[in-house]
């Protein structure tokens, strides 16, 4: 196929809408059921560059989950503890590698995942179907699926889920180009490969070490940023990323928002939160609204307004202040990564915070070293990649 008509662009009223090879060649693309949108490929794209990097770098098969052409969650296969089965309920479960990945991709914030384009480095299985099946989703992209997984995806979305082949073989041109308000944008591609050498070799802090587990998880970190929109930090543990702030204006802000997502994605993991009792039936999304709601400030709201009754069995105590920041302090052996250099230490003090103990960024600002004395402050292992991973 040399081209592909699109129903509309980002919006209803942008039409007309395709894909197609500048060059003429085919595209290295087939849909195999539905109908993927304008944003759903650009998801599909971003996505599938991510899990493929991923793959060549940890040997491991990698799953994303993408929103609006950012991840929100990306991982590659570990083996799962029954408390991360548990938060990401996949405990009724078996799972294969390429699922396991997805579950952890997915799981790391499931309110930003509702209506994912997911993304699998591997052939996509039975099982890998079977999870997503239960799960609200815009579609996916592999480079194969075996036709037990392919007749149970079709059955998603009364038949209308979009799966997408692509030739894993498929290699860009080196010049990319855009238009931009008719005007045509021409770059070489990020070609640039991240790998163990890129956070090994200038560590300027005292504290040097760097666990094997957190050089894999400072590479996913990094990686998971060459596709986000910028600015953007990743927070990653346990192989996959855990918090990802994309899109900011300011660094902090970065910090923040992906921060405060890591810390809700440890604090799922608290037993008061494992322990709700949830009234039968309840819809998978309704679920998801209601932990996250329980674990934020809201949740005495819901409490006073007396709610509570619509969502679960036993009317749960509340996680209160106290109890959440004493939860969150035990959080450790974090990896933090920064697509820019950081310009103040105040990224250093807000993710220390949330357990981070290993960070990679570019370095080169004028304020160096007062982020490196920061991270000596807490004995933070810091490395200067010398690179800067913007995305647009």
């Amino acid at each position: 196929m040399i081209e592909l008509e699109l129903k509309y662009g980002c919006n209803p009223n942008q039409k007309p809408s395709r894909i197609f090879m500048a060059n003429g060649k085919e595209l290295p693309v087939e849909v195999l059921n539905g109908k993927p949108g304008y944003i759903n490929f650009l998801d599909a794209f971003n996505s599938w560059q991510l899990v493929r990097e991923l793959k060549s770098a940890t040997g491991l098969p990698a799953a994303a989950s993408f929103k609006h052409v950012s991840p929100a969650g990306a991982a590659v296969a570990t083996e799962l503890s029954d408390t991360l089965k548990k938060i990401y309920f996949v405990d009724d479960l078996e799972l294969s590698p390429i699922a396991s990945a997805y579950a952890k991709a997915r799981g790391a914030d499931r309110m930003s995942s509702y209506g994912d384009w997911v993304a699998l480095s591997d052939t996509c299985d039975a099982q890998t179907a079977t999870l997503l099946q239960r799960e609200v989703s815009d579609g996916i992209i592999a480079p194969d699926y075996t036709p037990e997984a392919l007749e149970i995806l079709k059955t998603k979305r009364k038949g209308n889920y979009n799966v997408v082949k692509i030739d894993p073989n498929y290699v860009p041109e080196p010049i990319e180009h855009k238009d931009v308000f008719g005007i045509t944008f021409e770059q070489g591609r990020n070609e640039l490969k991240i790998d163990e050498e890129m956070i090994t070799s200038d560590i300027p802090t005292v504290n040097k070490e760097l666990p094997e587990e957190a050089k894999r998880d400072l590479i996913i970190a990094l990686i998971t940023l060459k596709y986000t929109q910028s600015n953007s930090v990743c927070y990653a543990k346990d192989g996959q990323a855990i918090g990802v702030g994309a899109g900011q204006q300011s660094r902090v802000h970065c910090t923040r928002l992906a921060g405060n997502k890591a810390d809700i994605w440890w604090l799922r993991q608290h037993p008061k939160v494992l322990g709700l009792q949830f009234v039968d039936n309840i819809r998978r999304p309704d679920r998801d609204n209601t932990i996250d709601v329980y674990i934020s400030d809201e949740y005495e709201d819901v409490l006073r307004e007396g709610t509570w009754q619509n969502l679960f069995k036993v009317k749960p105590e509340p996680l209160t202040p106290e109890e959440k920041k004493e939860w969150i302090s035990k959080n450790s052996g974090v990896s933090l990564g920064s697509d820019a250099f950081f310009p103040f230490a105040d990224n250093i003090e807000r993710a220390r915070k949330s357990g981070v103990q290993y960070v990679a960024q570019p370095g080169g600002s004028i304020r160096d070293d007062n982020v490196i004395e920061t991270c000596d402050k807490y004995n933070m292992t810091m490395a200067f990649t010398g690179i800067r991973l913007f995305h647009h």
